[in-house]
């Protein structure tokens, strides 16, 4: 019987004239393209992959996947600030993926299942590690992975370096942090509390160390000369916030001034208030334009009751009051006097002026390039001038977070262990962004953000409960659910439908497709249909 052409029986077999690839002058490619969350991530978390775990309730294999950059999604979710979500592309359709929330309960279910993970096989280097901070946490952390055997020296009678001291317990419970802290130490990386590293080259000679990573923290507060003002009066914010931690909490009075700007600034005032300070005024000498504190962290101290004077600065000041100057800023946004004052009373002044690093232990180590302030230079690396020494967190030149700081350790394992076996580390190289011109939205359902609910008002201003709480099971799973998958495929069929000419080849769950260039004639169909822009038009060769 003769066989029935193709336009009949849809039988790519049946006819060699319906080979239609030979019209084409552009020919369709699947491409992978770098998630904008991911790009803005400092932690280099794959957020896209641990999404879209999570949207099919898979939540132990994305807490995995999550756990492969940072060993902390429990207090990342609370303390990050989130600058994956301002460059979500979901913010240009409705509201931006609530990011932080889902590893937040990620790493909440990580604490209440007891999920753990082993360490790599043993390599039989040993690195030191100096500071117990993230940084140098997120370090151990990733070496122990390795399979090399760290030993963490840590100056304080508590771990966790200014997660535990400089950010206070409304916003980071210290159980939270504990819990994420000892699955470390259950992998096998020893701590060594009350353990002050006064020379480095001693302790590196003394314990046979392979390698080391320096992430001392900004421990000390920068000060400033206040005429006529009671020294015992004035505490450094850093200084004010360790107290916290202690058995007896600073006696402040019932009105304290903060003198900064930043987040650390915030967190002072929103201590005092919490202290029983019936007022709480924060002095700041440029205008909110200008201030380094984060919106949401202004919003919610303003909230509270907390006052800001900006375009303020101190001149001087006695038992009960200080002098303070109006300030304008000129055309560059530096402050300049005015001339003109106004008394503000307080009993106690907390500066918030920044941190530096105390690296006097550095002194005796040859080969370091390190600034005043504590800073030490290092390489692409994250090498040092001494050859096997690393540093991290605050002690190089950087952004001073947490997610910042856990990066750091992380890159910095990376190099460690390329080292130790002899090998150079090269990063994988990005892809180019995916950015939302190349989606199309409108294949998504809206969706609006998932909230966390708060601490009702009453207890926020009179007890450190957890300010902010966290998504459950449901919403976790919707707020996943709301990722575009920016630039990757997954699996939708959109190509595989719309195509004319069923070139289209499924190859299989969790394989995706591929082309059939014999049929495809470029029409480009697939590509202006892919809901992510993981399609690619490229103009056929001669």
């Amino acid at each position: 019987m003769q066989q029935k052409p193709f336009a009949v029986t849809l039988d790519p077999n049946s006819s060699r004239q319906n080979h239609t690839g030979l019209w084409r002058s552009k020919r369709p490619v699947y491409v992978d393209r770098l998630p904008p969350c991911n790009a803005a991530c400092p932690a280099g978390e794959n957020i896209q992959a641990w999404l879209y775990e999570a949207e099919e309730g898979k939540y132990f294999e994305a807490w995995q996947k999550l756990m492969a950059d940072n060993p902390f999604p429990a207090v990342h979710g609370r303390v990050c600030y989130h600058p994956c979500e301002n460059a979500c592309n979901r913010g240009e359709l409705d509201e931006a993926v609530n990011i932080h929330a889902v590893e937040r309960y990620l790493g909440d279910l990580a604490i209440e299942k007891q999920w753990t993970l082993e360490p790599g096989s043993k390599s039989g280097k040993k690195v030191l590690v100096v500071g117990g901070g993230p940084s140098g946490l997120s370090a151990a952390y990733h070496l122990t992975r390795l399979g090399h055997a760290v030993s963490l020296y840590e100056a304080g009678n508590k771990i966790g370096g200014m997660m535990r001291f400089g950010i206070p317990a409304y916003r980071l419970p210290r159980d939270i942090l504990d819990a994420e802290v000892a699955r470390i130490e259950a992998m096998g990386v020893a701590l060594h509390l009350n353990h002050k590293v006064e020379d480095l080259q001693a302790e590196l000679e003394k314990g046979s160390f392979d390698a080391a990573f320096l992430a001392i923290g900004a421990h000390i507060g920068k000060r400033t000369d206040i005429p006529g003002r009671d020294a015992g009066k004035i505490l450094d914010a850093v200084q004010f916030l360790e107290k916290m931690e202690s058995d007896a909490p600073p006696k402040l009075g019932r009105r304290v001034a903060v003198y900064g700007g930043g987040n650390t600034a915030i967190d002072a005032a929103r201590t005092a208030k919490r202290l029983g300070a019936d007022e709480a005024v924060i002095i700041y000498r440029r205008d909110r334009e200008h201030m380094p504190a984060h919106d949401f962290e202004v919003a919610e101290a303003l909230e509270e009751g907390i006052q800001i004077h900006w375009l303020r600065t101190i001149t001087s000041g006695s038992d009960e009051k200080f002098q303070v100057e109006e300030m304008t800023l000129d055309e560059d946004g530096r402050p300049v006097g005015t001339g003109r004052f106004e008394a503000i009373a307080a009993d106690t002044l907390i500066l918030a002026l920044g941190q530096y690093v105390d690296a006097d232990f550095l002194r005796n180590v040859p080969g370091l390039l390190v600034s005043e302030d504590g800073v030490v230079q290092v390489d692409e690396r994250m090498m040092t001038g001494r050859p096997g020494l690393f540093a991290g967190g605050d002690m190089v030149p950087s952004a001073r977070t947490v997610t910042v700081a856990t990066g750091h350790g992380k890159k910095a394992a990376r190099h460690i262990d390329a080292y130790l076996r002899g090998k150079t580390y090269q990063p994988p190289k990005k892809h180019a962004l995916a950015s939302f011109d190349r989606l199309n939205p409108w294949y998504y359902t809206d969706a609006d953000q998932s909230k966390q609910p708060y601490l009702d008002m009453a207890r926020r201003r009179k007890s450190f409960d957890e300010v902010v709480g966290g998504l459950g099971e449901d919403t976790a799973l919707l707020e996943a659910r709301r990722c575009l998958s920016c630039g990757n495929c997954f699996e939708c069929d959109n190509c595989y439908g719309v195509c004319p000419d069923n070139a289209v080849i499924k190859l299989g769950p969790g394989l995706r497709y591929a082309f059939n260039l014999d049929y495809c004639k470029g029409c480009g169909m697939c590509a202006e249909e892919c809901p992510c822009g993981a399609i690619d038009m490229i103009r056929e060769s001669v």
